[in-house]
C-alpha cells in the first residue's frame, strides 16, 4: 500500500485525468477511467456486470445512471452534443481511506453549444457553476471513478428579492 501522500496525489491526478479527458472529447480515454467488474476481479462471463461494482452518475438535472452502459451513453450524448468544454476546478478536496477515495470540488463550467448555421465559429458559451462528488477505487491500473454526482449551484436572483418587496 502506497503512503497516504502518495495517495492523495495519485486520486488527485486521476481526478483531473477525468476532466481533461471530457475537454478533449476523448470517449475511448474516458471510459478506460471509470471502474469495471475485471476491475474487482470479477469474471463478467460468470457474472452480470451491472451486478458487480455498479458506477453510477448523476448529472445535473438528470435521473440517477447506474452500470456502466448507462453511464458511459451519457458521456457519449455530452460529447456529441458539446463542441466546447472547459472546467476550471475549485475548492478540491480529497479523502483517501483504504482503497475508496472522496473528491469533492466546485466545477466552473464554460461551454459551447452547436455553431450557428453556416458558421465556422463556436455557439455562444455558457458558464455555470457546478458542485462535484467523485468517488474513486483502488484497482490494480489505479485510481478508477466509480462514482460522479454533480448538482448545480443556484444563483441569488435580484429579481426575486425585488418581488418581496412591497411597491
Amino acid at each position: 500500500m502506497s503512503a497516504p501522500h502518495t495517495d492523495v496525489e495519485q486520486v488527485e491526478a486521476a481526478n483531473t485525468a477525468f476532466y481533461e479527458t471530457m475537454e478533449r472529447g476523448d470517449f475511448e480515454e474516458l471510459s478506460s477511467l471509470w471502474l469495471t467488474p475485471a476491475d474487482l476481479g470479477v469474471d463478467e462471463e460468470y457474472h452480470d456486470p451491472a451486478d458487480a461494482g455498479v458506477i453510477s452518475c448523476v448529472h445535473p438535472g438528470w435521473p440517477v445512471l447506474t452500470g456502466r452502459g448507462e453511464v458511459l451513453r451519457s458521456y457519449a450524448l455530452i460529447m456529441a452534443n458539446t463542441d466546447y468544454i472547459q472546467f476550471f476546478l475549485t475548492d478540491v478536496h480529497v479523502s483517501v481511506t483504504g482503497d475508496t477515495a472522496l473528491v469533492t470540488c466546485t466545477e466552473n463550467i464554460l461551454s459551447g453549444g452547436p455553431a450557428p448555421q453556416g458558421g465556422e465559429e463556436l455557439g455562444p458559451l455558457v458558464g455555470q457553476l457546478v458542485v462535484a462528488t467523485n468517488v474513486f477505487r483502488r484497482t490494480p491500473d489505479g485510481w478508477k471513478l466509480w462514482s460522479h454526482h454533480a448538482s448545480p449551484v443556484l444563483a441569488e436572483n435580484d429579481e426575486a428579492e425585488d418581488e418581496d418587496t412591497p411597491s
